[in-house]
């Protein structure tokens, strides 16, 4: 006769927690960044397809600023430290900013 193993099962409560306010990611115009470095940037960080990425690049090349996307503070500060860090490797003073959602 064989036995059986019955598993404990624990049941936790879901406890509510604060969600991270949100943030929109902000490129700015320069006049030396290249405009394919933007792109390699806004796809490889910021996870943009690439139409997409060539969009934000042209429309902040022509009004000066555009909206990349909406993230998590923390995210969206760590995308930005990485693509300053990426930029000033190049001698690009590409730059980002962020605003509340």
């Amino acid at each position: 006769m064989k036995s059986q193993v019955t598993p404990e099962i624990f049941i936790t409560e879901e406890t509510k927690t604060e969600l991270e306010p949100l943030y929109r990611v902000i490129i700015h115009n320069d006049d030396v960044t290249p405009m394919d470095f933007v792109v390699r940037v806004l796809t490889s960080i910021f996870y943009l397809g690439t139409d997409r990425a060539m969009d934000i690049m042209l429309m902040a090349h022509i009004k000066g600023t555009a909206y990349v996307q909406t993230l998590p503070k923390t995210e969206a500060e760590k995308r930005i430290n990485k693509a300053h860090f990426a930029a000033g490797l190049e001698g690009y003073p590409l730059h980002f900013s962020i605003e509340p959602e």
